[in-house]
């Protein structure tokens, strides 16, 4: 028998790390290649990870709610092939753990829930711990090995300098300086938490889609515009034709594949408007593959249109309807969020009237759709009745400039009032 390991996979374009949500095998199982081992969340997808080798299960390499860079090792199989004892391999832990601490700590501040959970139940500061997982971050087996050797750090070890160096302190004083290290502890990690309130971890997708956001917003030079629609002419129309559209496809008429249909027309008119940051150069992309953002309850996912400049109002419905459904059931695949090279966000959809939203790293421009209300508008010298809509659109300022962002938004502006209702196509 010989040992192999396998690795985090890469479940994404721009994904680089992803979480254990739930483990599907553990030390013993015999498993089939391609059989599943895992679920792991990343800000794009919930995917489980199949196994490379027909063998038997050695060792899950991290615990349920880690997050873990992608190719780092997360289990270890006996296969056929060559010889490798168990044994010797789980004596090498504690070997692991007993060597110095490596120069990075870029991680050690990235405490998985699991890791909380136990600080808080042994009143270990995590400030003086030393990790020894990758970049200096803090694992389960750190603590537990803490806890089990007693080697808790106490008050007097900690604070026993400032009290001597305070030569006539008031009792009540000594009393508040002395108090054992679970308060510091506490403090860390739940410092404002009162009676009623309720801690949700920070763990799998939610944890997932922060780190993507704060990448998102640190790398990206962020610009903002909006621009208003009068989308009074769609409305009539998608009223005239949702019934008929419905009996015929199965599929509810939105006003999103019109948004959306819009968004083609600006993008093939402006091109760079379809574009990633690439570090030393701009790609601009030729497939135009529009990343649909669908929300639930839980997390938010990202679906890629493909090649959505060769459907009709009818294909982009479909699509729609499809993403939606799936993304609620739980059954979207990693491959359907990868490729999207512009990301269309319905924030209309909950009665939002403006946003600024953050860019789908690396893309450049993200475009979001706000509810339509019906507004007085100044038309031929009086007021009337207008179906209104906000389009509000975030860009990469290294890649765009507000002189071609603002020249897509008028190509979708009057791409979108051009609809005639009596000469709708939607196939």
């Amino acid at each position: 028998m010989k040992t192999e390991t396998l690795t985090m996979p890469q479940l994404g374009e721009s994904v680089t790390e992803g979480t254990i949500s739930l483990w599907l095998v553990k030390p013993g199982d015999t498993v089939k290649k391609y059989d599943p081992i895992a679920e792991v969340i990343t800000d794009k997808v919930t995917a489980e990870v199949p196994s490379s080798f027909d063998g038997v299960i050695d060792k899950l390499l991290a615990e349920e709610g880690d997050t873990l860079q992608v190719g780092e090792a997360i289990v270890t199989l006996q296969v056929s092939g060559g010889s490798t004892e168990v044994a010797a391999t789980e004596e090498a832990v504690p070997a692991i753990e007993e060597t110095p601490v490596s120069s990075d700590q870029s991680m050690k501040k990235r405490y998985s829930p699991a890791v909380l959970k136990l600080s808080a139940e042994h009143g270990i500061d995590l400030e003086q711990v030393s990790g020894t997982g990758a970049g200096g971050r803090i694992t389960r087996k750190d603590l537990l090995k803490i806890v089990e050797t007693g080697q808790i750090k106490q008050p007097d070890t900690v604070e026993a300098p400032t009290i001597e160096s305070v030569p006539a302190a008031k009792p009540a004083e000594q009393r508040e300086s002395a108090q054992p290290s679970r308060p510091q502890a506490a403090k860390s990690t739940a410092s404002t938490t009162e009676d009623g309130d309720i801690e949700i971890p920070t763990a799998g997708v939610r944890q997932a889609i922060a780190t993507n956001m704060v990448r998102s917003k640190h790398e990206a030079p962020h610009a903002w515009l909006m621009i208003e629609v009068d989308v009074t002419n769609l409305v009539e129309a998608r009223n005239r034709h949702k019934d008929a559209f419905f009996k015929q496809e199965g599929v509810k008429l939105t006003f999103l594949p019109f948004f959306m249909k819009a968004t083609v027309e600006g993008l093939k008119k402006h091109p760079i408007m379809n574009s990633t940051w690439a570090g030393d150069k701009i790609i601009q992309k030729k497939a135009i593959n529009l990343s649909l953002a669908v929300a639930t309850q839980e997390a938010l996912f990202v679906p890629v249109v493909k090649n959505a400049d060769e459907l009709s109002i009818k294909g982009l419905a479909r699509s729609i309807d499809d993403f939606g459904k799936r993304a609620q059931a739980g059954r979207l695949s990693s491959s359907e969020m990868q490729g999207g090279t512009f990301t269309v966000n319905n924030t209309g959809s909950f009665g939002s009237i403006q946003s600024a939203p953050i860019l789908n790293f690396p893309q450049a421009a993200i475009l979001s759709v706000e509810s339509i209300v019906k507004r007085p508008v100044w038309i031929n010298g009086m007021f009337a009745a207008r179906d209104m809509v906000n389009l509000c659109m975030s860009i990469d300022h290294r890649v765009l400039d507000g002189l071609v962002a603002g020249q897509f938004l008028q190509t979708v502006k009057q791409s979108l009032e051009s609809i005639d209702p009596n000469q709708l196509s939607l196939y």
